[in-house]
């Protein structure tokens, strides 16, 4: 087992630090989620026009900023102007509007957060020698698990890291593994743990097979993005390793109650 999920189980995990209690992908969302006692944070990963990873969920700044365009044609300057706050919109109050909030820099939210574990999404191509390099100068390959909706994406950081960083599985190994899982078998792969939504192929997932399977071949079942309690519970029940929420709070409180919220959550 890696030693990124070589951690009590279950696990929680605040998806962009939080879409719903704080603007997304911002250092007050992972702040409020460590303040809360979490230290796996999931993210996103683009690269600006000139060559710095920053974290950021969508390929044009449109739906959260005040800003328009693709991230990959704005400069690190030009991202920095953008309030990442403008449409956090809290019952229409926008409660966070022209308070400073900025689009962060990869390199400060892992400096920041030192004590942290990272779920790192690669949203485009090109990123992987990029973030490979970085882990490798900050000695953090043992910090984060690398995801992707592109095999292809994820083949390529593989080379690029020489299988020294975990990483989950694409969408074709998920589908493969979940095949398996369903004819009772398990199938060699290089992703070390299976992040998947909650319903997959039309199927409600995970349930016990395929959690049973996963843990035969060695490997995690993470699920997201998981916020209502009911839902939370029937993982929980079901043996999930992880849940990915946007709701920090009330998985922390349900967890609390079940007696499984380890302190810290990593």
């Amino acid at each position: 087992m890696r030693p990124v999920v070589s951690v009590p189980t279950p696990f929680a995990v605040a998806h962009r630090g939080s879409r719903l209690l704080w603007p997304e992908n911002t250092m007050s969302a992972f702040q409020g989620a460590v303040d809360l006692g979490y230290r796996f944070l999931e993210t996103d990963l683009h690269r600006t026009r000139d060559g710095v990873l920053v974290v950021f969920h969508d390929d044009s700044v449109d739906r959260t900023t005040d800003g328009t365009g693709p991230v990959a044609a704005k400069s690190l300057a030009e991202l920095s102007e953008l309030d990442a706050a403008y449409r956090f919109a809290p019952h229409q109050g926008f409660p966070e509007r022209e308070m400073g909030v900025r689009i962060p820099q990869f390199d400060e939210v892992w400096e920041s957060f030192p004590d942290a574990r990272f779920i790192l999404d690669l949203k485009a191509s090109g990123l992987e020698s990029d973030l490979a390099e970085f882990l490798r100068r900050r000695g953090g390959e043992e910090r984060v698990i690398v995801g992707s909706f592109s095999d292809r994406r994820l083949a390529r950081f593989r080379r690029e890291s020489r299988g020294r960083v975990a990483t989950s599985s694409g969408p074709a190994e998920t589908l493969a593994l979940w095949t398996a899982a369903r004819l009772g078998r398990s199938l060699p792969s290089k992703a070390d743990v299976l992040q998947i939504p909650e319903d997959f192929a039309f199927v409600e997932l995970p349930d016990r097979k395929m959690v049973a399977a996963a843990e035969r071949g060695g490997r995690q079942v993470h699920v997201w993005t998981v916020n209502d309690p009911d839902h939370m519970t029937r993982l929980l029940d079901n043996g999930v390793h992880a849940i990915i929420t946007d709701r920090p709070d009330l998985l922390k409180q349900l967890m609390t109650a079940r007696g499984e919220w380890a302190k810290p959550s990593a």
